[in-house]
């Protein structure tokens, strides 16, 4: 019934003389939602409008004042849920959407879809199981566009297929072209392929719109940066100072742009500035992810105890998966295996289904452990489970901007251990074939420098020489004291 008044509005507006455009613009659809609050059903209404134009932040507090109004709002728990997911709240997330699925049975069918998709992508971490309930929701109700968003931002894209993402995509902004995350996931899709032409386009035809979030602001500084566009870069991040939560949103993707180039007193700078804003605003799991950050940052770069002490401050502040896994990384590559097997074990034991936990973190944590403990033929064989995940885009990628193609840069070290030098050389060249997924992870620098290393091993002068070039001219404006620069810059000197 509110679908067939909101179609009968709408067409009436129309008799009455406002144009198509007007009309589509400003229509607000009434959305199926079970409660017995018509001032909750309001505020939830009023959050599904915010977020198609502002952003899941801006809509947190009409969620909120939703559930504040009707307790047993599940479809309002859930849509919170959603919102803390989008933002890098995970142990929110997880709570709020937790709540929804124990009131399930309070909802109609269609809620019931929505709930069930949100517990498994977001609570269980079971891709496998969302992937089906999303297919069944969208086979029961085709012109919900909601099961397609969660096939094409997150499900289909941890296991690397991106094409079917980009069809599922698409599919989203047919339905819903009104809503900012349609503009978002199908832009991301583009650049996953690096198509970037077709990413930007879509990001403008958003913006013509009026669908402007922190995400799109975010989307068009890593489309500059894989484009050299250094202008553009510096509008993004003029326009992301408007307030707060849109400049504490860019920091950190500046902080990943900066260390990318050996930058790394000035991404310490912008970190720092990330995790202050953040707190200011009780985002403490936020801050928890960009101290994750930094800290993986510190321990490509061959800082170990800054590393270490980056990762302990993380922890201190959230306990969350992605914090845990970045930690981890961290604490693995400085050469801490006694701390990266007890949050190993931690993240092994609280997710047991999470698809991105079982196929991609613990294999990336187990093989690094084995290999800092002189076996990488263990490494690589720890890592086979993780093969058809390899390329995905896992959520540390999309809230923390960590953890690009990581298992494979392990392998490639495993075989440069073994001396292995062919192998090697296929694992980096990966990582430098597919730079609209590693975008600014630093992985893609250091990339050059092991490809260099094992091209040395195939006694292969003139590719390393070209590959340890690649590295040392992206970071000729490096800080000189980042021991891994040091150390490229002594091997390059032996090559002469």
């Amino acid at each position: 019934m509110l679908d067939a008044l909101g179609e009968m509005s709408g067409k009436f507006r129309s008799q009455l003389g406002e144009s198509l455009a007007t009309v589509e613009k400003h229509n607000t659809r009434l959305e199926d939602a079970t409660t017995a609050s018509l001032d909750a059903f309001k505020a939830y209404s009023t959050g599904l409008n915010v977020v198609s134009s502002s952003g899941e932040e801006a809509a947190v507090p009409f969620f909120q004042k939703a559930i504040e109004l009707d307790p047993q709002f599940a479809a309002a728990y859930a849509e919170l849920g959603v919102m803390y997911g989008a933002i890098g709240e995970s142990a929110l997330s997880a709570e709020n959407t937790g709540e929804a699925y124990k009131l399930r049975d309070r909802t109609s069918d269609i809620e019931r879809f929505f709930i069930t998709a949100s517990y498994y992508s977001r609570v269980t971490g079971n891709y496998e199981k969302a992937q089906q309930t999303c297919e069944a929701w969208a086979q029961a109700y085709p012109r919900d566009p909601r099961p397609y968003t969660y096939l094409s931002a997150f499900i289909l894209p941890a296991s690397a297929r991106y094409e079917t993402s980009l069809a599922e995509a698409r599919k989203r902004l047919q339905l819903d072209p009104n809503t900012a995350i349609g503009y978002i996931v199908l832009a991301a899709g583009y650049m996953f392929l690096d198509r970037y032409g077709e990413a930007e386009n879509t990001l403008r035809q958003g913006s013509e719109r009026g669908l402007e979030t922190p995400e799109t602001l975010g989307q068009r500084y890593d489309l500059a940066f894989l484009q050299t566009h250094t202008r553009e870069m510096e509008q993004q991040v003029a326009l992301s100072q408007r307030n707060a939560d849109t400049e504490n949103w860019l920091l950190d993707h500046q902080a990943f742009a900066l260390t990318y180039t050996g930058r790394l007193r000035e991404a310490r700078t912008k970190s720092r500035h990330a995790i202050e804003l953040a707190e200011q605003t009780t985002h403490m799991e936020r801050a928890a992810l960009t101290e994750a950050g930094a800290a993986v940052r510190e321990a490509f770069s061959g800082n170990a105890p800054v590393a270490r002490r980056g990762a302990a401050t993380a922890l201190r502040l959230s306990n969350q998966r992605e914090v845990e896994y970045g930690a981890a990384f961290a604490l693995a590559l400085a050469g801490d295996n006694v701390g990266t097997q007890m949050l190993a074990d931690d993240l092994d034991s609280r997710f047991p289904e999470d698809t991105s936990v079982r196929f991609s973190y613990l294999p990336t944590l187990r093989a690094l452990i084995a290999l800092k403990r002189g076996d990488p033929a263990k490494s690589i064989e720890l890592l086979e489970v993780s093969a058809t995940y390899d390329l995905g885009t896992q959520r540390s990628t999309i809230h923390g901007l960590f953890g690009a193609l990581y298992p494979i840069y392990v392998r490639g070290e495993a075989y440069l251990a073994l001396h292995r030098g062919a192998e090697a050389a296929a694992e980096f060249q990966k990582i430098l074939d597919h730079p609209g997924i590693v975008i600014s992870d630093p992985v893609g620098a250091l990339a050059h420098l092991e490809l260099g290393r094992a091209y040395i091993l195939l006694g292969d002068k003139k590719k390393a020489d070209q590959a340890y070039l690649d590295f040392l001219t992206l970071w000729k404006d490096g800080d000189s004291d980042i021991p891994v620069l040091k150390q490229a810059q002594a091997e390059y000197s032996k090559l002469k």
